[in-house]
């Protein structure tokens, strides 16, 4: 099946070369593109695309507050957030407003295609980079307030192994390093996740990463 990305950026040299590069791709179409976040919310209601890449700073809205809307109005919608400026506070506001990855738009061609196959799979994109500056943030923010009250209040129905998986999950491990860490089978790691997202009620892997960062279940190592 092929993926189809909505990209927003307020520069055109950006979205013809994201476009140049994605088109590219022989799973990957780019079906529209947004110049500011309020075109990009419209844009994903009339095109429902698998993927958005999201700019942060653009004129009218920006991405953080694009994001937060496009993801009101459908949760299973799936942003990737691209930005130049590698700052905590995007990291932390981008993924706190539903994002489900992150990305540098000094990453090559190819991770650029592979964050988009990877949040398309319904996984989070968290670099490690991007990972120990959000455990930063949150340890930073002593105080930060919770966006997740249901799930604190059913963090206790976890069993250990799947509070052990979670934990992972902070910390950007795939399925699959997941998996090898525990050694287990995938399989084992996929029925886990569902278990986790489906008691605390999140709606991704990423949510399942930031309430860890608030349940303080990562500290900065």
């Amino acid at each position: 099946m092929t993926i189809r990305v909505v990209i927003a950026d307020d520069q055109m040299m950006v979205r013809e070369g994201f476009s140049v590069l994605l088109n590219a791709m022989p799973d990957i179409e780019v079906v529209g593109e947004a110049v500011h976040g309020r075109e990009a919310v419209a844009r994903v209601r009339e095109l429902a695309p698998d993927v958005v890449l999201m700019d942060i700073r653009m004129p009218e809205m920006n991405g953080i507050e694009a994001t937060r809307e496009i993801i009101a109005a459908d949760a299973t919608a799936k942003v990737l957030v691209l930005t130049t400026f590698d700052l905590d506070e995007y990291v932390y506001q981008a993924l706190r407003a539903g994002a489900s990855g992150f990305l540098l738009k000094d990453a090559s061609a190819r991770q650029l295609a592979d964050g988009v196959r990877v949040v398309a799979s319904g996984e989070a994109l968290l670099a490690p980079t991007v990972t120990k500056r959000l455990i930063h943030e949150f340890s930073r923010l002593s105080e930060a307030p919770r966006l997740m009250p249901a799930a604190h209040a059913a963090y206790g129905e976890l069993t250990e192994r799947e509070t052990e998986v979670l934990v992972l999950i902070a910390q950007g491990l795939s399925n699959s390093e997941i998996a090898e860490r525990l050694v287990v089978a995938d399989s084992t790691i996929k029925t886990h996740v569902s278990r986790i997202l489906v008691k605390l009620g999140l709606r991704d892997r990423t949510q399942a990463a930031v309430f860890a960062y608030e349940a303080r279940l990562v500290t900065p190592g």
